[in-house]
């Protein structure tokens, strides 16, 4: 039988790459829902294409728009900010990809896990959220949660079959992104062209960002530390700007084990997708031959203060991490909008931080209060 995929966010890269994956494996997939924000084109064409059972959209502002699409297909459509739990809840499924932007797959996920879905996570800001109530529901369900995410998935693959108290740290690798030879100095005069300029990865504006920043190398910092039950202190950031070695995993006998592959989410996204089985790729290989170096520095807190945040929240849990995702998306939200500098972006974070008051167990209440006071706080300082 073919495998449902339900995919939450599929007009981003990742959703788009996704169908890439099912397009090519058309006997092993098909496509139960689809989701958009607000990019009704992309995701009308997907529809005419995979047919999906439903769909989920958030802009409002098209939805008579896109409801009488839906009618006229014939498919099932949910709306607005509950539209993509209610999708969960109601068309039959077996995966669901959760590739949304920031926090907004975080309620969908949970649905999916109580409903015994297996989860592809290629959304960071799900377990930053809220990572303890997300593992220990997987864990009260046995639903595995496949990492998407190039490091993530390294790191998976480098761990199947191994022995997890034989672990010494995990090396998760991170491209520099176009700034890492800059000086502080230098970053004062980043335009938002520049910054969405990325040398390695073609991703979407805001993960583009949070790779400028290493935002996004902190949260998955915090995103390892739930997935693979791990102190945040056995997780080392190591800047290869190769992008060939996407993550390794050092073990107490000395050795490390690395995953190399070329620099496409099509790979990670068939494993999981494809998972346990491994099946041939239509990608070409990586020719090795090609490669003259392979090197490695440490990233320099100066330059990349948001990483270092990273830590200190996910050293000091509780809602911090919520905390610092929520005035990171509200800071590369005013960013994408040339409304602040680049270097604002550090600068309200560590406002927000500095102000927050923990909570150390917080349930999901508290995390969506968190959540809520941590934005305007963002917005207040802009």
């Amino acid at each position: 039988m073919k495998k449902r995929v339900m995919i939450l966010g599929s007009t981003g890269s990742i959703g788009c790459r996704t169908l890439d994956v099912i397009r090519d494996f058309p006997d092993l997939f098909e496509v139960s829902g689809l989701s958009s924000l607000s990019k009704f084109g992309v995701l009308k064409e997907q529809v005419r294409e995979f047919h999906p059972k439903a769909i989920a959209f958030g802009d409002m502002g098209k939805w008579e728009v896109v409801k009488n699409f839906a009618n006229q297909v014939g498919i099932q459509i949910f709306k607005g900010k509950d539209g993509l739990v209610k999708m969960v809840e109601e068309v039959e499924t077996d995966i669901v990809v959760v590739a949304t932007v920031g926090s907004a797959g975080l309620f969908a996920t949970l649905k999916a896990i109580a409903l015994n879905h297996i989860i592809a996570l290629a959304n960071k800001e799900v377990l930053v959220t809220a990572g303890h109530l997300v593992m220990k529901l997987a864990r009260e369900k046995n639903v595995p949660i496949l990492p998407i995410d190039s490091e993530h998935n390294a790191i998976f693959q480098c761990l199947i079959g191994q022995d997890k108290n034989a672990i010494r740290r995990i090396i998760l690798t991170a491209s520099g992104g176009p700034f890492r030879k800059f000086s502080p100095e230098d970053l004062k005069n980043v335009s938002l062209k520049d910054t969405l300029d990325h040398p390695t990865w073609k991703m979407g504006p805001k993960i583009t960002v949070d790779s400028a920043t290493m935002m996004n190398k902190g949260f998955e910092v915090i995103e390892g530390k739930y997935l693979f039950d791990i102190s945040i202190d056995a997780i080392d950031v190591v800047i290869h700007p190769q992008s060939i070695i996407h993550s390794m995993v050092e073990f107490i006998d000395g050795s490390i084990l690395a995953q190399l592959s070329r620099t496409d989410m099509y790979l990670p996204i068939q494993n999981v997708l494809t998972y346990p089985e491994r099946k041939k790729t239509t990608l070409e290989p990586l020719d090795l031959t090609t490669i003259s170096a392979l090197s490695f520095e440490k990233p320099d807190l100066n330059i990349f203060p948001c990483l270092g945040f990273a830590y200190e929240a996910g050293r000091l849990g509780g809602t911090y991490p919520t905390a610092l995702n929520a005035s990171n998306e509200i800071a590369v939200e005013r960013f994408l909008k040339e409304e602040i500098s680049f270097i604002d972006i550090p600068r309200i974070i560590e406002f927000v931080m500095k102000s927050h008051s923990n909570s150390s167990d917080p349930d999901l209440e508290t995390i969506q209060e968190t959540d809520k006071i941590a934005r305007e706080m963002a917005r207040n300082y802009v």
